[in-house]
């Protein structure tokens, strides 16, 4: 019975919390709609939600977060300093295809969150039967270079992740 009610409970918390900083009062009005909202939520919008991924490598996770964050701050030095300097080498932008071998939509959804979330790609389209995915790089001056670092870089620890066998 609790389970049904409280489908999620850090997200009905985190739902709660969210709603009280974001009218700036913990009056109890504001406190019971922010409990409303915070359990409602959850429990009318659960049968919408994918089902949970399963974990399979943590430590591949761990070493995923902490690349991306590399990646992160790398990318926004490269930029910047790109963006800085007089030009003395051209940018070399340009869409590029890369094909997939990850099908997990937990995966894509991950795979499409840290593209977006590094400097200087965007993730643009996902084939109709997510066997490629287009990408703009703001710097690629060699595509299969780029291809090759994108797939071992981010997409195989995510096979390893969510695809591959315990």
């Amino acid at each position: 019975m609790i389970r049904r009610l409280l489908p999620s409970p850090l997200l009905s918390l985190a739902l709660i919390v969210m709603w009280l900083v974001l009218n700036e009062s913990f009056s109890p009005g504001q406190i019971i709609l922010g409990v409303v909202v915070g359990v409602a939520a959850p429990a009318l919008l659960g049968p919408l939600r994918p089902a949970r991924p399963r974990i399979r490598h943590p430590w591949v996770l761990l070493r995923l977060i902490l690349a991306v964050g590399r990646d992160v701050v790398q990318s926004n030095l490269e930029v910047f300093w790109t963006l800085l300097r007089q030009r003395s080498r051209p940018v070399h932008s340009r869409f590029v295809e890369i094909p997939l071998d990850l099908r997990d939509p937990s995966g894509l959804a991950s795979l499409a969150m840290i593209t977006t979330v590094v400097p200087g790609t965007v993730w643009c389209e996902l084939a109709r039967d997510s066997s490629a995915v287009l990408l703009h790089a703001w710097d690629a001056p060699d595509a299969d270079a780029f291809i090759a670092m994108y797939k071992q870089r981010y997409e195989r620890p995510l096979i390893q992740i969510f695809e591959s066998a315990p």
